[in-house]
Parts: C-alpha cells; structure tokens; sequence
C-alpha cells in the first residue's frame, strides 16, 4: 500500500472539554495554565478558538487542601447516593476533583 500525504485546510470545528488543564499562549509567547471542569471548544477557520467553559481557574489559584475536602464530600455523597441520578452526579463530581489534583 502507498500512504498519501495530503495537506487538510482548517476548518471550523467543535471539540468537547473533559475536566483537566488548557494551556493558552498569548501572542508574545507566555503560556498560562488553566483548569476547566467542562465545557466547548470552538476552533474557527482562522485558527483561533473560543473556549466555553463551566467553571475555569488559573492552576496556580487550586487550593490542594479545599480539593481533598471536596474529594472527600463528594465520595461520602457517592456512598450514601441513593438515586442513580443522585450516584452520577456524585461521581462526576469526584472526577472534577480528581481531575484538580493531577492539574495542580
């Protein structure tokens, strides 16, 4: 078989945000780092992307400490759940904090 390699324009597109760290650089180069629990990413034609997110901040504002409490809430949360519904959101919780920890 013979691999062709073809050049793609860019195109406008949509991705999803899972909870974890984006990295922004700016025109003059500096990166900051953000943690996102969810949300949108748009990327348009011009290479640019605008970001929706539910919740963002900084990595360097994660409290480590107010992270394990709520890992630790939201477990209790998930072990006394008793609605399906009530166990998903208990563990998508558990994942967002989960996800804190490794950012930060």
């Amino acid at each position: 078989k013979q691999w062709y390699q073809r050049r793609v324009a860019i195109t406008a597109g949509i991705a999803i945000l899972v909870p974890g760290t984006i990295s922004i650089t700016n025109e003059a180069g500096d990166v900051a780092k953000y943690f996102v629990s969810s949300g949108t990413a748009t990327i348009h034609p011009d290479s640019s992307v605008q970001i929706l997110a539910e919740e963002i901040c900084a990595v360097a504002d994660i409290d480590d400490g107010a992270v394990r409490a709520g890992l630790e809430a939201a477990q209790g949360k998930l072990s006394s759940a008793s609605s399906e519904a009530d166990k998903a959101a208990a563990q998508i919780e558990i994942e967002v904090y989960q996800s804190m920890i490794s950012a930060a």
